[in-house]
């Protein structure tokens, strides 16, 4: 107890003399953004669980392109399990000379399970809950069919060839995807009445969902006895699976965000460890005194990791505090992609948040700590015997299981975090090498500065590793802003300018062959410009090499989604002018039958090689094709993209239809009505709203990577004052001697303003080399944007850098030409 009195004591006594100021500061920089970003993720999780039914209208789904067996719903219903049923697909509504393509659902009586749909009896109405949809006759409708195609509140609207009363307007759904057919305007109507439309014909496209409820054993139980039965084409969903309200966006924001948290956890954590030194090298003293009246090293490492101890609680729950705070700014910004409902903040954030900044602070803080336990009592009498420094394995080994349990927390990639420290520590050891050159060589400019200007430069070059080590954390530090500020602006604004002005904004599918030429006309009498029309027949990856394609899939990757779908295979002489071969040969204008080009990504996510023979499924029919060459491509150019694309002559045999696209301006519209009035057969997707809602994330994203960078700054700032006030003793006593030789305050005040410019100037330089290699590998490995090197930053950063180290240092050194020199040279 009388141990825990005195570190109490003590604690209170640093706290007073602002010895704990800075290192307090970086502890709550580093816990509020990691609590912000930890509860921001866990209501995610737990809102997933709380409102399945709000994104699937049930508690599990079986999707699939074609009717299930009758035996599988027999056995749901065996097991207890409630049931319902819908059915999805694009259809053109003909009304009033008028043309609409709606995405149609047709829903059993038990649909929803889960959810409840809302209508309105008109467009002021107010919302109606119904826990059932349409009836025997009828539909309901989204607001936006009505005036277009000039239809009112119990009109007749015909499906295909069955003629249904419009009796509400539809204002929501629980269980609306984020793909195609939630851009187009809904029709829901009663699946009895589908039959009749005539509609849904051997090869039309349509997408049937199976929802089931019930109790979570059961559920269980019948969908383990699912899984093993199921086709390529179909899959289970559920809220551990599936997110379609939240789409991926989200999954990325959180991904980032926990990333950019990490940067900030050790931006702190090197101002935790820059304030804990300094804090430790002004206890020697006292510890010395300890000792001598008989404190063993035991008692002087505890006195002290319980005050570090309280210290961490008292910081680390205020952090907790600006944390709560601070997710819901993120909420704030990222509300237009988040569910209606959110679950509550849980305490297991603000856990996480309290333990980051416990093993922060003492992960940090403890090499400086253990070299106290380490003073002698000889320092009594003698001040220049300090305890041996701490073994570097400890010290950096600490920082390096720290980061990478965060890396590993926010990706689970193995990889990543190998790529990371690997990369991390080998650009340390690089720019701490390129630092001892340039200070070398700045060695030779002393002679030609003036006295003033001689003393800040050897100021810098005398203290050596000192010197490196504070260049490297500014350096460190200014990288991660800038290149939080480049993500911010520079990344997202290139991503929207790869996007063409004139991007094609409207598919146009289902062209049957003996529509292509007279349709290509059509669009050049109306001024359209479009992209190449490409053949299209559905098939399925099932083989490669003869080893079936599921033994080569892996959870959640691109190659998984790929085969679990039937592909968009296409034929062509010669590739498309935007896809760009990476590996392997082009194949010649008379090229044999047989070949096939394959996707960069694909190919990667599935292990494809040039010359590996893959087989297909089209129909009832095996295609084999060898891989001619692999190619990358740009998604983002809304132009027509495949995986896969064959050699002429692969494909003759089977039926095709042929898809393109074009760019049609907002007010030439009204050409889409004559173009489907001609060729009724034909689909046209609008994909204006797809380009605007990817839009609209980039911006809702770009404010919640504002509230980060936030964080950012105020760590850099930290590091910043904690180097500063690290080298304040020591300055304070060669201030003393060189104001006793003479030396006014305004000589001193240029000194350091000149030494620490120097620092900042090559701190800054060696930043932007860094963000810029960076930026290079962000680009090129994993955005796929060409990467132009950025000449400002080269001119702007070092000399900000440069002023902003100098002003810290002059606000931080005030009171090092105050002091009296005599009462400086007295105390040391």
């Amino acid at each position: 107890m009388t141990a825990l009195k005195l570190a109490f004591r003590l604690l209170m006594r640093d706290a007073r003399a602002g010895e704990l100021t800075l290192l307090t500061l970086a502890l709550l920089v580093a816990v509020g953004c990691s609590t912000a970003i930890s509860l921001f993720a866990d209501r995610m999780q737990r809102t997933m669980t709380l409102q399945a039914g709000e994104f699937l209208a049930g508690d599990l789904v079986l999707t699939s392109s074609s009717p299930v067996a009758e035996s599988w719903l027999g056995e749901a219903g065996n097991r207890g399990l409630r049931q319902a049923q819908t059915i999805d697909f694009s259809s053109v509504l003909l009304e009033n000379q008028e043309m609409l393509l709606a995405a149609v659902k047709a829903v059993s009586d038990q649909y929803p399970l889960r959810g409840v749909l809302k209508t309105a009896d008109s467009d002021s109405g107010q919302d109606d809950v119904s826990t059932s949809g349409p009836s025997i006759g009828e539909v309901w409708v989204e607001p936006r069919i009505l005036p277009a195609l000039n239809l009112a509140i119990g009109d007749w609207l015909t499906v295909g060839e069955k003629p249904l009363r419009i009796a509400k307007i539809l204002r929501y759904e629980p269980d609306k995807a984020g793909d195609f057919y939630s851009f187009s305007p809904r029709v829901m109507m009663n699946q009895v009445d589908l039959a009749a439309t005539g509609v849904i014909q051997p090869g039309s496209h349509v997408h049937y969902y199976y929802q089931f409820a019930g109790e979570a054993g059961r559920l269980s139980q019948f969908k383990n006895w699912l899984q093993p039965q199921l086709q390529p084409s179909q899959r289970i969903l559920d809220i551990h699976e599936d997110r379609p309200q939240l789409g991926s966006a989200l999954d990325r924001a959180e991904r980032y965000l926990g990333l950019a948290g990490v940067a900030v956890v050790v931006i702190a954590g090197v101002a935790i460890a820059m304030a804990a030194a300094r804090y430790s090298e002004r206890h020697f003293n006292g510890v010395a005194l300890l000792r001598c009246l008989g404190a063993d090293q035991s008692t002087i490492f505890r006195l002290y990791v319980v005050q570090f101890c309280v210290l961490g609680v008292i910081a680390s729950g205020l952090g907790c505090a600006i944390g709560w705070i601070g997710q819901q700014g993120l909420l704030h910004f990222l509300r237009p992609l988040l569910p209606k409902q959110l679950a509550e903040p849980g305490i297991s954030g603000v856990g996480y948040g309290f333990a980051i900044g416990m093993a922060v602070l003492l992960g940090f803080a403890s090499p400086p700590l253990l070299r106290l336990r380490e003073v002698s009592p000889l320092r009594v009498f003698r001040r220049d015997l300090a305890p041996l420094p701490v073994r570097a394995w400890l010290v950096y080994g600490t920082a390096l299981a720290l980061v990478a349990g965060l890396v590993w927390r926010y990706t689970g990639d193995t990889q990543l975090i190998v790529a990371v420290l690997g990369g991390g520590a080998l650009a340390l050891l690089v720019l701490a090498l390129v630092v001892a050159m340039l200070l070398r060589a700045l060695r030779l400019l002393a002679p030609r500065l003036s006295l003033a200007g001689r003393f800040g430069l050897l100021g810098v070059v005398r203290k050596g590793r000192g010197s490196i080590g504070q260049i490297l954390a500014f350096s460190i530090t200014l990288a991660a802003m800038s290149l939080s500020f480049s993500v911010r602006n520079d990344v997202l604004e290139q991503w929207r300018q790869q996007l063409p002005e004139k991007a094609p904004n409207h598919f146009v599918l289902n062209i049957i062959p003996e529509q292509r030429d007279a349709l290509q006309a059509e669009l050049n009498a109306a001024g359209i410009e479009a992209s190449r029309m490409y053949p299209v027949i559905r098939g399925r990856l099932v083989a490669i090499n003869g080893e079936a394609v599921q033994k080569r899939v892996s959870k959640d990757s691109r190659g998984e989604a790929a085969t679990h779908r039937e592909l968009s295979l296409t034929w062509t002489e010669r590739l498309p002018d935007d896809n760009t071969l990476v590996r392997g040969q082009a194949w010649p204008v008379e090229a044999e039958p047989g070949w096939v080009s394959v996707e960069e990504k694909l190919a990667q996510s599935l292990a494809i090689r040039v010359g590996d023979e893959l087989r297909f499924t089209v129909g009832s029919e095996q295609v084999h094709g060898r891989v001619a060459n692999i190619r990358s491509l740009r998604w983002d150019t809304m132009k027509p993209n495949f995986y896969m694309i064959f050699s002429p002559g692969s494909l003759d045999g089977f039926p095709s239809t042929y898809l393109t696209s074009f760019y049609l301006s907002p007010e030439a519209k009204a050409v889409l009505h004559t173009i489907v009035k001609r060729f009724p057969s034909l689909t046209i997707l609008e994909v204006d709203q797809i380009v605007a809602q990817i839009a609209d994330i980039l911006r809702q994203l770009s404010k919640a990577i504002d509230l980060v960078l936030y964080f950012a700054l105020l760590a850099g700032f930290t590091v910043l004052f904690a180097a500063v006030y690290g080298t304040l003793d020591v300055r304070m006593h060669e201030a003393a001697l060189m104001r006793a030789l003479g030396a006014g305050r305004g000589w001193l005040h240029l000194a350091h303003a000149i030494e620490f410019g120097i620092i900042g100037w090559i701190a800054g330089l060696l930043a932007v080399m860094l963000a810029q290699a960076v930026l290079y590998a962000l680009y090129a490995g994993v955005m796929h944007l060409p990467f132009k090197v950025d000449v400002m930053p080269f001119i702007l950063l070092p000399v900000g850098a440069a002023g902003m180290v100098t002003i810290a240092a002059y606000w931080g050194l005030r009171q090092v030409v105050r002091q009296s020199p005599l009462l400086v040279l007295r105390r040391f």
